[in-house]
């Protein structure tokens, strides 16, 4: 970073904080901070930073591990012991909110010059609210697309620049993508036994009119059937129902899958393994007109309702917020604000690709949020499962997944 380009960086984020002191003393309040961050991702970096303004607040940073975060901090939050500040994953938001775990911020944020909810895309605000109250900010966002192989799309006589619109194009241009001699698969997705498989049926289930509340609709019965036909006719790896996005991705970069269901955080890796033209398209929707979803993943910022310093960490919060334009240029997320522009990176495929997920975002949902997510989307998993298993039919399947979201409702 230039030390021009540092110095209206400093100035922005004092005006940002609005709060002032000569230099970082034993008198200064310390904020403590918990997030997955590595070096090279966002909150260590913009702690750096922040520190070295010297405002009068310190914050001291730790790195949790993903598989710790909500049993370690609901931890620390019963022994007295818990940050001021954390960064959980979006669906677990409510279980914190729900309990009195983290502090309202409706105030706050109501009276911030820093934090404007319009500034929002829809998905990511709704994941921080839980009883009508805000209980903290999104800190960055991702969704799913359709990515495709524009090349195979040409070699099977298939227009490059018309990717499939609807379930049944989808479905068609599969099966005529699909070569079993030469080892491809016309899609690639997950409908794996965990999160991941949540992550990707439930915006089929919500394009169709059903929600996690309503989840055995006639529209969600239409999308597991859809999903069944894929696997069924081996239009997509039997192993679908065990891997994840990251393997289903790594199908299609090495060729072995026509098109691939998942997100911008693969771009990178598409760029430097997949050796063909491709592009990604909106995921496919029912029927022409129906209304958009997309998943939403990705994290947000809280401040727990212990914080004996709530005014100084809703500071930092500012100023985390305050440097949102750099959460895409310097650390490659996307940021959770439809304000901020996507900055172009030079590679023509990416930028093409990040214009549809950024598109994308505008109909994203969040899972949830309820307080018993896990709950509920084990329920959406094991439906999945015994449907493309042949188990049982999607209807009886979603059916049985609505009786135990049901009995978790109350």
């Amino acid at each position: 970073m230039g030390i021009r380009k540092y110095a209206m960086l400093a100035a922005v984020a004092l005006a940002s904080v609005s709060v002032s002191g000569p230099s970082a003393s034993a008198e200064d309040v310390t904020i403590s901070v918990w997030s997955l961050d590595r070096d090279i991702q966002p909150a260590p970096n913009l702690i750096k930073d922040f520190n070295a303004l010297n405002t009068g607040i310190k914050v001291e940073y730790r790195q949790i591990q993903f598989d710790d975060v909500v049993s370690e901090a609901m931890r620390a939050f019963s022994t007295g012991q818990a940050p001021d500040i954390i960064a959980v994953d979006n669906p677990e938001h409510a279980l914190f909110a729900s309990r009195g775990a983290f502090l309202d911020l409706t105030e706050m944020i109501a009276k911030s010059d820093v934090v404007k909810v319009a500034n929002y895309f829809p998905g990511p605000l709704a994941s921080t609210m839980w009883d009508g109250k805000n209980y903290g900010i999104p800190k960055a966002t991702n969704t799913i697309a359709l990515y495709y192989n524009k090349d195979m799309f040409r070699a099977k006589g298939l227009d490059p620049d018309k990717p499939p619109q609807t379930w049944d194009e989808l479905v068609e241009a599969a099966r005529k993508l699909t070569d079993p001699s030469a080892n491809v698969y016309g899609l690639a997705f997950s409908a794996k036994a965990n999160e991941e498989g949540t992550f990707q049926f439930l915006p089929w289930a919500q394009m169709a009119g059903a929600s996690y509340e309503n989840i055995n609709t006639g529209g969600a019965v239409k999308a597991l059937d859809t999903w069944k036909t894929i696997v069924d006719e081996k239009l997509a790896s039997p192993d679908t129902l065990t891997r994840g996005q990251w393997d289903s991705t790594g199908t299609f970069n090495s060729g072995n899958a026509v098109m691939a269901i998942s997100g911008p955080w693969e771009l990178d890796r598409m760029i430097a393994e997949a050796k063909f033209d491709w592009g990604v398209a909106l995921l496919p929707v029912p029927q022409e007109g129906a209304e958009r979803s997309s998943a939403m993943g990705d994290f947000n910022w809280a401040i727990f309702a212990s914080t004996k310093h709530p005014q100084e960490a809703f500071k930092v919060l500012e100023y985390f917020v305050s440097q949102d334009d750099r959460m895409f240029k310097d650390f490659g997320q996307l940021p959770a604000r439809s304000d901020i522009a996507i900055p172009e990176t030079g590679e023509p495929k990416k930028d093409a690709a990040l214009k549809v997920f950024v598109e994308q975002l505008k109909y994203a949902k969040p899972r949830g949020p309820h307080p018993e997510w896990p709950k509920i989307s084990k329920a959406i998993q094991d439906a999945i499962q015994a449907a493309l298993t042949g188990q049982m039919s999607s209807k009886d399947a979603l059916d049985q997944a609505a009786e135990k979201i049901k009995a978790v409702l109350g």
